[in-house]
């Protein structure tokens, strides 16, 4: 049997059913290992987590909105597993502990990213100096994305030590034909409230696109945060051309409902590793509307065929969302593209693409050529 065990910060709701695949694997003993159990900015409602798993003593600090987890009983947890490799999918300090366990007991270490060359370009100096040093001692790397396997060529890992385990959700509940929904809203936004996925956007770009129609457009927007109360004041000053609804947070449960019940999908983020509210999306046969920053863009989401990528202008984005709702027949051939194209986005494909970098791993002694990116 081999023995797996992966270090993450919280068991988010998109890898739980991943772990669990890996965990019923034959001839495979899994462990997730988790920081805490939840990040206060995270509203997510898990499923049962029907895999072995850990939750470590809760430390952490938070530096710019972003959770910076301590946990030095991790490596009480890794000597209690006693795992023949090690993943790893990040950097905060348990993270580390984790990598220098595996280093000095001569264990294999899997490097795992959500992040992309895009994402990963703000890097300072020092934190670029921690990955050359724990990529050059790291036998298989395992990114979300082609984003992630540029991220990595930067530092001169080799495709061949790359094995892709692609951000994905149950495409089979948001299925638009299993439970067809009637199409109330034309637009619609889901996410946090926050400036960083930028909903503002989006009811501008529905006021806009009510101005070329010459009738009211209609907006759902499903998610909480710090600028719905703002939002809810601007939809009310433009009450005579838009219809905003906004649901709230949604649960896992609900969402599919919410999807199917929209014409299209706003995604204007201004960063976003990779955006699974596209992959929502995508399962519910909407086209979707995105930014260059998503890193969905030219995978998932590919212009001109189940949807558009456009820069953050308002003029750009009215315009292809009026076309779109006055073009039957461009609508439901970017939404037929939409279901085809997040076929190959399942569980499954994202475990195997885990267990086969650990497979690599076990058996790798690849020296590494690694070099600070430009």
């Amino acid at each position: 049997m081999t023995r797996i065990a992966i270090v993450t910060n919280v068991p988010p709701p998109y890898r739980i059913p991943v772990f669990q695949r890996i965990g019923e694997m034959p001839e495979i003993t899994f462990q997730a290992i988790f920081c805490s159990r939840r990040e206060p900015n995270r509203l997510w409602d898990l499923p049962p987590l029907r895999f072995d798993h850990v939750f470590l003593r809760e430390r952490f600090s938070t530096v710019d909105g972003r959770y910076i987890h301590n946990n030095p009983d991790v490596l009480a947890a890794l000597r209690r597993f006693r795992p023949d490799v090690v993943i790893t999918d990040g950097f905060n300090p348990t993270h580390l502990y984790a990598f220098g366990y595996a280093w000095l007991q001569g264990l294999p270490h899997v490097a795992m990213t959500d992040g992309t060359d895009v994402s990963e370009q703000g890097l300072s100096r020092i934190h670029k100096l921690v990955r050359r040093f724990i990529y050059a001692r790291t036998r298989a790397f395992v990114p979300a994305s082609a984003g992630g396997e540029r991220h990595y060529a930067s530092y001169g890992v080799p495709a061949a030590q790359c094995f892709r385990s692609c951000l994905c959700i149950d495409n089979a509940a948001f299925d638009p034909g299993a439970a067809p929904e009637a199409k109330r809203y034309d637009l619609m936004f889901s996410g946090r409230i926050e400036e960083v996925k930028n909903p503002g956007f989006a009811l501008d770009v529905a006021i806009a696109a009510a101005r070329r129609l010459g009738r009211k457009v209609s907006l759902l927007f499903a998610g909480a945060g710090s600028m719905e109360a703002g939002l809810k004041q601007k939809a009310e000053r433009h009450a005579d051309s838009v219809e905003v609804a906004f649901h709230g947070f949604a649960t896992q449960s609900e969402l599919p409902s919410l999807y199917r019940s929209a014409r299209l999908f706003l995604f204007p983020t201004r960063w976003d590793p990779w955006g699974v509210v596209a992959n929502e999306a995508c399962a519910a046969g909407l086209p979707v509307l995105v930014s260059p920053q998503a890193g969905v863009v030219g995978e998932l989401v590919r212009d001109g065929e189940n949807g558009r990528v456009l820069p953050l202008e308002v003029d750009a984005w009215s315009e292809a969302a009026s076309q779109l709702l006055t073009d039957d027949a461009l609508r439901m051939r970017y939404a037929a593209n939409s279901l085809r194209l997040v076929r190959d986005f399942t569980f499954d494909t994202a475990a195997q693409g885990l267990v086969e970098a650990c497979r690599f791993a076990l058996v790798s002694q690849a020296p590494m050529n690694i070099r600070m990116p430009a």
